[in-house]
């Protein structure tokens, strides 16, 4: 064996040792799971204020001095659960508004069944997001909500401050796609061939596992090998275990999606593009993007795969309003809520904001009201 290159041998028998060690960690994991972990999401206190059919809607009071007059409507994705925004005390956009001296809403899009099947976009734009505002304006005497949305959720609330400009003091968006016609996502190239109605009429409603696969599919890699690995790699890491755990609990409660909403928001976003033309239309009523002349924060994600930046930035240059601005995180689509950095920058950028905008207005309206006699 003199002079034979040994180094696939010593690269065979690291190969080995390594496997060893990553098989004795792995056999842990039951014991270490068997251990006393908090895992619970979603503890800021709150009561339910509003019910209708599979809705809630969520009531949170300021923590300490109320600072911004208007209260806040959060509305979350169809997709997943709200409580993303409420992921674990430290990590939670819900506390971080509510200290920043918020009055928040939230609705709780529940779980759809088979009679929901044929719910449209009209029907949770027009039906239940204007009939959760009205409740708000009726419950404070105000004319105005503060409306943010997430994701699809935020695609919503552009959608609605569009058709109900009246109703909305500031709009806030989160990582939400308006540009569908952008080849910078996987999940955009995926969608513009997608097959909704072959899929409807397979399953009825989407089911929520089917779309979480689907999101994994887009980057398996990190998504499903790298993460796993990671958590093996941590298992004595009892803070590391209940994130993760927490997390988990979070992606795999996953409602499922009402069909007629699902096939509109394909065809008519994601193919036609018909949001940021100014062509979409709900119950026949047009959406016409430059009647949002309200107050408008954009945030996006530099490294969001679900939602690229080109999906969410072209938003401002198509309202009406003045006063409007992207906000650029260096976090991908999920960080931006539950990442330590942007949780630092993230609801104290949304409650200054707002603060600002709260002030103004009053100021506006005391002037409008003239002098007293």
């Amino acid at each position: 064996m003199a002079g034979l290159d040994e180094s696939p041998f010593r690269l065979m028998a690291d190969f080995m040792r390594r496997s060893g060690k990553d098989l004795e960690r792995l056999m842990t994991v039951p014991a270490a799971l068997g251990r006393d972990l908090r895992a619970e999401i979603g503890e800021t206190p709150f009561e339910i204020v509003y019910e209708e059919d599979r809705i809630r809607l969520k009531h949170y009071t300021p923590l300490g001095k109320r600072r911004i007059a208007t209260p806040l409507l959060l509305v979350y994705a169809l997709i997943n659960r709200e409580t993303m925004l409420d992921l674990q005390p430290d990590r939670s956009v819900i506390r971080g508004l509510l200290e920043g001296g918020a009055e928040v809403y939230m609705i709780d899009w529940g779980t759809p069944a088979r009679k929901d099947r044929f719910l449209t976009i009209d029907d949770h734009v027009n039906g239940y997001m204007d009939r959760v505002v009205e409740f708000i304006r009726r419950r404070h005497d105000i004319p105005k909500v503060n409306l943010m949305g997430v994701c699809i959720g935020g695609t919503f609330s552009v959608m609605y401050a569009a058709l109900h400009p009246a109703k909305v003091r500031n709009l806030i968006t989160s990582v939400s796609p308006v540009q569908f016609d952008t080849d910078k996502g996987l999940l955009h190239l995926w969608m513009k061939n997608f097959n909704a109605d072959g899929l409807i009429d397979a399953c009825g409603n989407i089911p929520g596992d089917f779309l979480n696969f689907g999101f994994l599919l887009l980057n398996p890699a990190r998504l499903v090998i790298e993460k796993y690995k990671n958590f093996v790699d941590n298992i004595e890491d009892i803070p590391f275990v209940e994130n993760f755990l927490r997390m988990e609990k979070w992606i795999f409660d996953s409602p499922d999606v009402p069909a007629e909403t699902f096939r509109q928001y394909v065809k008519d976003c994601y193919q036609e593009n018909l949001l940021i033309q100014n062509r979409m239309k709900l119950n026949g009523k047009r959406i016409d993007l430059r009647r949002i002349t309200m107050p408008v924060l954009n945030f996006y994600g530099r490294y969001d795969h679900l939602v690229p930046p080109e999906a969410c930035a072209p938003l401002i240059e198509k309202i009406g309003s003045r006063d409007g601005e992207n906000v650029c995180l260096d976090t991908g689509h999920i960080g931006i809520y539950v990442s330590s950095r942007a949780q630092k920058e993230f609801a104290p950028r949304i409650t200054r904001w707002l603060s600002e905008r709260d002030g103004k207005e009053k100021a506006k309206s005391r002037k409008s009201a003239g002098p007293k006699r």
